[in-house]
């Protein structure tokens, strides 16, 4: 079972109402999404965990680059793997961590019935196949912002990141379609309650990766942030 999952025991007490608008006060503990200050977890055996900055120094801890697009090729990022070997690759362990009702698991992590609470548009979804697993930073934009340096094994270990519970996020497929690559200058989710959550979980996968933002995006970031001021960022570097 995957340290995602065993994070995200507590997501069946979770109910659709549990969304909060984002305003100054931190991310509630019955949030959809775990607490900007309880998302510290990462890779196994890793120490250098970064917990308590707040959201607006975490933001400008983040390298300012130019972005490189030259190259990327989405099947450079190989994804939905089984890590474990337990019969459920990547995008069925998302949906079983984040259920609000627990699917029943069949034969090869076949799952029927279930609920999940997409937390970009607020809305309830019962058939798993409508939703989508999205990687909180695109992997296009992941590419531009470093990645296309990297290793394939690293690229792998990106594109399925279960170890931090912020990485990854079962959502609409609309609003995931809607997103494409795009960086938060450019879209952010349309339910005003995420926009604290989503700023908290951008900023922490760029720099549990290492990845580097452009001027505009970083500019945007801090901006938004503003109305966000008491959330902090808690990340463990990959």
């Amino acid at each position: 079972m995957s340290l995602r999952r065993l994070g995200f025991l507590s997501a069946a007490l979770l109910t659709a109402t549990a969304l909060t608008a984002c305003s100054a006060e931190p991310v509630e503990a019955d949030d959809p999404k775990p607490s900007a200050t309880a998302a510290s977890s990462g890779a196994p055996g890793g120490s250098s965990d970064k917990s308590g900055l707040s959201l607006a120094d975490a933001i400008k801890n983040i390298p300012v680059a130019e972005e490189k697009r030259t190259g990327y090729e989405r099947d450079a990022f190989k994804h939905w793997v089984d890590e474990d070997d337990d019969g459920c690759p990547t995008r069925q362990e998302v949906l079983l961590a984040e259920a609000v009702t627990a699917p029943k698991q069949g034969d090869r992590c076949t799952l029927s019935g279930g609920s999940w609470l997409s937390y970009y548009d607020e809305v309830e979804v019962t058939d798993a196949k409508k939703l989508d697993i999205d990687h909180l930073v695109p992997l296009a934009e992941a590419w531009d912002s470093g990645a296309h340096d990297w290793t394939p094994e690293r690229r792998e270990a990106y594109a399925n990141d279960l170890a931090a519970e912020r990485s990854l996020a079962a959502v609409t497929a609309k609003t995931n379609r809607s997103k494409a690559d795009k960086d938060p200058a450019s879209w952010m989710p349309p339910a005003q309650s995420a926009t604290c959550t989503y700023l908290v979980d951008w900023t922490a996968t760029k720099l549990r990766w290492d990845l580097s933002a452009d001027e505009t995006e970083q500019a945007v970031l801090l901006e938004l942030a503003e109305s966000c001021a008491d959330s902090t960022v808690d990340y463990e570097p990959a």
